[in-house]
């Protein structure tokens, strides 16, 4: 697997290791019903999802405010290394299609990545910026604790189900 080097003038990055499985959150990521529950933070709801699983393939999210506002967002797969990987950009549609940019959300691309760690996962995501700005945009917009209140409530799915 190709190590990805890292900007930090450029990129945020969350790094943690969870209690459950790598294959519970392969699942979690990859499985419409098992991401729906935990993919924003509450009371933030994930209302709908597709996940066409394979490069190029659509990855697919409807978020809903608390007010009830709705953000879509469609973003393409780069790579998909089950258990292991998980690469997708917001920049790309289905198909390698590029995105029409939307005003005041952070076009990135992000790399998931899974490492069994005793029973446990090390789970590291790699969130990539074009420039300082977007970099800068996406951290004021709550990249670290929404991600990681994300993080929380996905291990607290799989360990209901």
């Amino acid at each position: 697997m190709r190590k990805i080097e890292l900007n930090p003038a450029t990129d945020l990055v969350l790094d943690r290791t969870v209690d459950v499985s790598p294959e519970l959150v392969w699942k979690a990521w990859t499985v419409p019903k098992h991401l729906m529950p935990w993919f924003c933070p509450l009371p933030w709801k994930t209302i709908e999802c597709e996940i066409d699983l394979r490069p190029g393939g659509k990855f697919y999210t409807v978020m809903q405010s608390p007010e009830g506002q709705k953000f879509p967002g469609t973003g393409c797969y780069l790579e998909v290394t089950p258990n292991e990987r998980l690469i997708w950009t917001s920049a790309l549609g289905p198909d390698y299609r590029p995105n029409e940019a939307v005003e005041n959300h952070p076009t990135f691309t992000a790399i998931l990545t899974l490492e069994k760690k005793g029973s446990g996962t090390r789970y590291l995501v790699q969130a990539l910026h074009s420039s300082a700005a977007i970099r800068e945009m996406h951290e004021k917009m709550g990249f670290e604790q929404g991600w990681g209140i994300a993080l929380d409530q996905m291990v607290a799915y799989l360990k209901s189900i």
